[in-house]
């Protein structure tokens, strides 16, 4: 008898279900910890010491796995990409060249796709690491190195859904591309650099004279100018600041929206007072080449909202707000 789908949650516990599944996967990751012998440090020196690059493959919900591994460890210093055996087996496998070595992943250790693989794998000197669920297959036999996974129990109560064991060999992967990163050195710069589009790659490598308003778009007077002809360059460029420059084009000072908001209170005439009795002389500035991450760490400390950007000369380049860093995705 079909049942209506709003009478289901009363008949069904999802939350028990589901916890069933957060359980058994929970013991399929900690069992892990007895496979973490000699044969994973193998596996990581042979990895480290590749002069090629990590190919990965599997079928079916293996190959989604191996994709995801290849993928942290190109993300993490270790060059990867994922080979689909079946498409291996028709002329991909030309896609991996002296050096490479192999990852390959099934459950049970006996998936056609890869076995037919392994003679030419062989034939070529390609080192081969497998990660199975069981420590006598073929394929772990005819590894170089055999990363168990094996689990317990699928959380699939039919025992016939990938679950525990697709959760182990990804974590697995993980520890391999964690260690290999540690082993490197690999740094968050390095990280930024496979990231530029990236929130972290933005913070990381993005610099100040890439996104300072620079040229007719830069505000500056000249250190003669009176305080209203300021505040119109001041409004006019929309940066709630001007640069004030001598009579060679020298940084002379600053001002900004904060300096007419003090000086309105001391009723001074703007229209007769010149704008070099006003401004910050000794202004902070910065150099085009500095990270805008640490430009968003000197203006907090500083608890300004905009700087300007001069060369070695103290010659306005540019400037920026805190607005132009928002827009960037530096914070």
């Amino acid at each position: 008898m079909s049942v209506k789908p709003e009478n289901l949650s009363e008949m069904f516990d999802f939350r028990r279900s589901a916890k069933a599944v957060l359980d058994i996967e929970k013991q399929a990751i900690e069992g892990l910890h007895q496979y973490l012998d000699e044969t994973f440090v193998r596996a990581c020196q042979l990895m480290l010491s590749c002069a090629g690059k990590i190919v990965v493959t599997g079928m079916g919900k293996s190959g989604h796995i191996g994709n995801k591994i290849a993928a942290t460890l190109a993300s993490t210093g270790t060059p990867a990409f994922f080979l689909h055996p079946g498409e291996a087996s028709h002329g991909d496998l030309g896609m991996i060249s002296a050096g490479d070595l192999i990852i390959a992943i099934s459950n049970s250790g006996e998936s056609d796709e890869i076995l037919a693989l392994l003679p030419v794998l062989k034939r070529r000197g390609i080192p081969l690491i497998c990660m199975t669920g069981n420590p006598t297959s073929t394929m772990a036999k005819e590894a170089n190195v055999h990363l168990c996974v094996r689990v317990e129990q699928e959380a699939c109560p039919l025992g016939l859904a990938p679950t525990s064991s697709t959760t182990a060999t990804l974590v697995m992967g993980d520890a391999l591309a964690v260690a290999l990163l540690e082993a490197r050195g690999f740094t968050a710069d390095d990280f930024a650099l496979s990231h530029p589009g990236g929130s972290l790659g933005k913070r990381l490598l993005l610099r100040v004279g890439d996104l300072m308003h620079a040229g007719d778009l830069l505000p500056q007077v000249g250190i003669d100018a009176t305080i209203s002809q300021a505040l119109l360059e001041v409004s006019g460029k929309g940066l709630g600041m001007t640069a004030v420059v001598d009579a060679d084009g020298l940084l002379a000072g600053l001002f900004t929206d904060g300096d007419l908001r003090r000086i309105l209170d001391l009723r001074v005439d703007i229209h007769s007072t010149s704008i070099a009795q006003v401004m910050t002389a000794n202004c902070v500035t910065v150099r085009p080449e500095m990270m805008a991450a640490e430009a968003v760490k000197l203006m907090e400390t500083k608890k300004i909202n905009g700087l300007l950007v001069v060369d070695a000369d103290k010659r306005p380049l540019g400037a920026f707000n805190m607005h132009d860093l928002l827009k960037a995705g530096v914070i």
